[in-house]
């Protein structure tokens, strides 16, 4: 099925009308803060920006007569497609949508590209007619195709799929969910579809040789999956090898320790990738490295002369940032880590790092991100998660040592300071790993997370007396709980069926009701101040890129939901590769938010 691709005005859609919004979330992303395209020497060497923005830009190629440049951009408020000379004259959007669209490739005659779009609920292979400027889904699949990559000849698209993934084995009660990708070929007519990679690996990022007879991808053993994008920041092994389409020969040309990515081709014989890791950067196969630095997705220009790439461009931390949001109801802003409000909607707190598994401390700021300080953090002891009371008077945190699996024994307890940072209580008795607080609409009573090998639960304490009670316990997992602002009705994650949902219960353990039914994770529930809708982050959208592009990321995927209090009218705010969540409402009369 054919159709035409919708305007640039509708990528705007969101932020044109954000302000009408009736509600404002803050959410936490993976996302870089901002990347930039850069060309340079064939080797790396003596790099420069193309169309510098301060929005992403990312996943540049080359045309194949060298004339244009392919790349997706978020500066219209949804990633879409755009292309420009090579000087960055001729500015113009191949593709607006407000559904996630990146990862194109132009056909060698240029007559037609190739790209990843979210449109139809997963990420497909999608054309574009470069004539008629109409698309048509391509794989239309279950589960995620990435990295379209055209024959020389025009007649095959190589992508990678993790329709057929294999799920690594997981220590207990990780979270995370891994993917696999296998490499596929397809005609540009939907005919010959076929898997060329079968074995148990993760391949992926594919390229054609010059004559059209090999591939080249990198691979990965399922069980290095886990370890490249450990939070840990742990190095894994990738290697580049090539695959003989007629026989299927497979050929290793990389060896060693480290990860290897985005090969391509230079020549028949000439192969290109980039190296990961401190001392990482662009490499050959068979041939002596070049510059040293970060390079994601490299692509040479048809000469052999110039490379293309991207890399992140920003590191200040924490950020407040407008973000495009699907329903125009719902404003949304990035922050840092775990925010929370005061009543008024004039400041908030966060943590002060880029992820939870780090050594975090709690920060104030206004509500626009200005002003922030560190009011609260310990040497020893991590300050996480932390939560304002009602009244904005004082915050509850977890403080202690988290993530057992990956940081070994956790200990953690339940504690209070007021907002200035001072009266430190613990009111847990360090006996198990507690954390995740949420106030009582009172401000009287916290509910938090217990683990540990005092068992799994939910457990209400008394802030002033410390006395505690159990609200439901395991052998299921329980996370996150988060309690009405207006009433006594608490909303927390589970696996009680298996598969970790939104379940929400009254105070007293009475009521319990399953919110989400949905593939993939659903967590980091929190109440709009109204209590008539609750945001969480969900995994039900799939994969939108290799997981193993995404280093230091454990999960690369999660999209921010919003759905009403009973758990009809479910939709995502949010559509990107990058992991997101901690959502958290912010009481609307307040400055309205600034982009920076």
């Amino acid at each position: 099925m054919l159709m035409a691709v919708p305007t640039l005005l509708l990528a705007l859609a969101g932020s044109a009308t954000s302000q009408t919004a009736e509600y404002e979330i803050a959410f936490a992303s993976f996302a870089p803060l901002n990347a930039d395209i850069f060309i340079a020497d064939a080797d790396g060497g003596n790099a420069r920006p193309f169309l510098a923005h301060p929005e992403a830009d990312a996943n540049a190629s080359f045309s194949a007569d060298g004339r244009w440049i392919v790349f997706a951009s978020r500066r219209a408020g949804s990633y879409d497609i755009y292309r420009a000379r090579l000087d960055g004259s001729g500015l113009e959007a191949l593709v607006s949508h407000r559904a996630y669209d990146d990862q194109a490739a132009l056909s060698p005659d240029g007559s037609t590209l190739a790209f990843v779009s979210s449109r139809s609920g997963n990420a497909d292979i999608w054309l574009l007619d470069m004539r008629t400027r109409r698309v048509k889904n391509l794989t239309r699949a279950p589960g995620g195709d990435f990295r379209p990559s055209w024959s020389p000849d025009g007649k095959w698209i190589a992508f990678s799929s993790d329709r057929e993934s294999r799920k690594p084995r997981l220590p207990a009660r990780d979270f995370t969910i891994r993917h696999s990708t296998e490499i596929h070929i397809v005609r540009p007519d939907g005919s010959g579809l076929r898997r060329v990679s079968v074995d148990d690996a993760f391949a992926g990022s594919p390229s054609w040789s010059p004559d059209g007879t090999r591939l080249a991808f990198y691979t990965a053993p399922i069980g290095e999956v886990a370890k490249v994008t450990a939070a840990r920041r742990l190095r894994g092994t990738t290697q580049i090898e090539t695959l003989e389409l007629a026989t299927g020969q497979r050929t290793v040309l990389t060896t060693g320790d480290g990860e290897k990515w985005s090969p391509r081709w230079l020549g028949e014989q000439s192969i290109a990738y980039v190296s990961g890791g401190p001392e990482g950067g662009v490499e050959r196969a068979a041939g002596s490295p070049g510059a040293r630095g970060a390079f994601s997705n490299p692509a040479w220009s048809p000469d052999g002369r110039k490379v293309i790439f991207h890399r992140d461009v920003e590191s200040t931390w924490p950020p407040h940032r407008a973000w495009t949001s699907l329903d125009p109801r719902f404003r949304i802003i990035r922050t840092g880590i775990f925010p929370s409000y005061t009543p008024d909607g004039d400041h908030r707190v966060s943590n002060d790092q880029t992820a939870g598994i780090l050594h975090n401390s709690i920060l104030t700021m206004a509500a626009d991100g200005s002003g922030a300080k560190r009011v609260f953090g310990e040497a020893e002891r991590s300050a996480l998660a932390p939560e304002l009371s009602r009244d904005g008077t004082h915050i509850a945190f977890g403080l202690g040592q988290f993530f057992q699996n990956l940081k070994g024994p956790a200990r953690a307890d339940i504690a209070t300071i007021n907002r200035e940072g001072g009266d430190l209580k613990v009111l847990t008795d360090g006996a198990g790993n507690y954390g995740f607080p949420s106030w009582s609409p009172d401000g009287s009573q916290i509910v938090f997370r217990k683990a540990g090998a005092g068992g799994n639960g939910l457990e209400i304490v008394n802030a002033a007396s410390g006395s505690r009670r159990t609200l439901l316990s395991g052998p299921a997992h329980y996370n996150f709980p988060s309690w009405s602002p207006v009433s006594n009705r608490i909303a927390f994650t589970a696996d009680i069926d298996g598969d970790y949902e939104i379940w929400t219960v009254n105070a007293d353990g009475s009521g319990l009701q399953r919110l989400t039914n949905a593939p993939g994770n659903d967590a980091h529930n929190s109440w709009s101040p109204d209590g008539k809708w609750i945001a969480f982050a969900s995994a039900r959208s799939g994969f939108k890129d290799e997981a193993l592009l995404h280093p230091a990321n454990p999960q690369p995927y999660g999209e921010i939901y919003v759905m009403r209090a009973d758990g009809s009218d479910a939709h995502a705010l949010t559509d990107d590769p990058f992991e997101k969540g901690t959502p958290a409402w912010r009481p609307l009369g307040g400055p309205a938010p600034r982009r920076h």
